[in-house]
């Protein structure tokens, strides 16, 4: 790649050559034949990603933009919403959906653990919910969500699934045609943006509808929003030779092109290079005595976040680290300067991962502390001859 850098934070991630030369061609009309046949493969090639029968929207906008358009679309002010939240992302649909009126209540987790799941079960057993919300890998602290323990329970109760894909899809099965233990039991909503996982520059909006969930939007007959309105996006989804609002024509280029990416590699081999990424760099810095913030078994596949040994400036480590051109991305709320975050997803390889580690050693010492660089890289090989299931 003709990066410089080696942008190793949560999102944006380094974007390949190929989609960088397919965002330079020149700019057709947003309703031009040529253009309304990459938006609609772009399309199809979104729904083969995530498994779903249903509709997909891919707009101009950010993974927040997504959030909102998920929320507006399936629940009515009044109704009540339930969120799971691992971190400062699982919060956030909080106030977004008190912004339209929705009734709150919240299941969290301490963060970098799991969220205790009968403290869910006891939620769903007491309030009658329109949906819930599940952060699938929170970018704060790199936990990520079990959907085998969760789906089957909130359908279990009859509520919607809305998974915030943001900083999983394309990394983490989202598998929208899957039954977790009966018919019914399925992610009914998925939202995401282009930046992460996909590896595309910022700037796209991604959101995906099953069956259930449009049917939640039609009983909904009217919703407060024009824009995020899927009824107003779904015949320009259909047919992108029609007009609602002029879409990011060379975004659109662009991620056609990671898509194509995404689906050539495949879906199976692309979840296990997620795994093998996270546990080859997690294992690795903690030679360091960098301890993750999630335990293995909760971590996430795409992000990490690590807690610093005694005596790190995280300013100063984040700087210098920087110089050599590695960057990575400091830690949110109160363990902001206690920790950073580090990315390992989307078009990322594992020579890059393997010249971070490198990277973080030389900085460290720098900084005075001890590092075994050698040790480190050993384990960070060693955790690729390790079987992923």
């Amino acid at each position: 790649m003709r990066n410089k850098e080696l942008l190793l934070i949560p999102g944006p991630t380094p974007v390949a050559d190929s989609i960088y030369d397919a965002m330079v061609q020149e700019t057709w009309g947003h309703t031009d034949l040529r253009f309304a046949k990459m938006y609609k493969e772009s399309i199809e090639a979104t729904k083969q990603m995530l498994k779903t029968d249903g509709e997909v929207f891919v707009i101009s906008g950010s993974g927040t933009l997504a959030m909102e358009m998920a929320l507006v679309n399936t629940v009515a002010s009044g109704e009540k919403l339930l969120v799971i939240s691992h971190g400062y992302f699982g919060d956030r649909f909080i106030k977004l959906g008190q912004a339209y009126g929705i009734e709150i209540d919240v299941v969290q987790s301490e963060w970098g653990k799991h969220i205790d799941v009968t403290e869910v079960d006891k939620k769903l057993s007491e309030n009658k919910y329109k949906a819930v919300t599940i952060t699938h890998a929170d970018t704060s602290t790199g936990v990520a969500s079990n959907l085998d323990l969760l789906v089957p329970l909130i359908k279990k109760h009859g509520a919607l699934v809305i998974l915030d894909g943001v900083c999983a899809t394309g990394a983490i099965e989202e598998d929208m045609s899957k039954t977790y233990g009966s018919p019914d039991a399925k992610i009914d909503v998925v939202l995401t943006g282009s930046q992460k996982a996909i590896g595309v520059p910022p700037g796209l909006a991604i959101v995906a509808f099953n069956q259930t969930a449009l049917a939640a939007r039609e009983e909904l007959d009217r919703v407060p929003a024009y824009y995020c309105d899927i009824k107003n996006w779904l015949p320009i989804m259909h047919d992108p030779t029609k007009y609602f609002a002029t879409p990011a024509v060379n975004m659109i280029y662009g991620y056609r092109e990671g898509m194509r990416l995404v689906l050539e590699e495949g879906m199976e081999k692309r979840y296990i290079r997620h795994k093998q990424y996270g546990q080859a760099v997690r294992s690795s810095l903690r030679e360091y005595g960098m301890k993750p913030l999630a335990d293995e078994g909760v971590a996430a596949a795409t992000l990490s976040c690590i807690l610093y040994p005694d005596g790190v400036d995280d300013a100063e480590f984040r700087s210098s680290l920087a110089k050599k051109g590695v960057i990575v991305a400091g830690a949110l709320a109160h363990l902001s300067g206690k920790a950073f975050r580090i990315g390992h997803m989307g078009n990322t390889t594992k020579e890059m991962l393997a010249e971070a580690i490198e990277r973080i050693g030389e900085t460290l010492i720098e900084l005075g502390l001890a590092a075994n660089i050698d040790r480190a890289l050993e384990q960070f090989e060693e955790s690729f001859n390790v079987t992923i299931n």
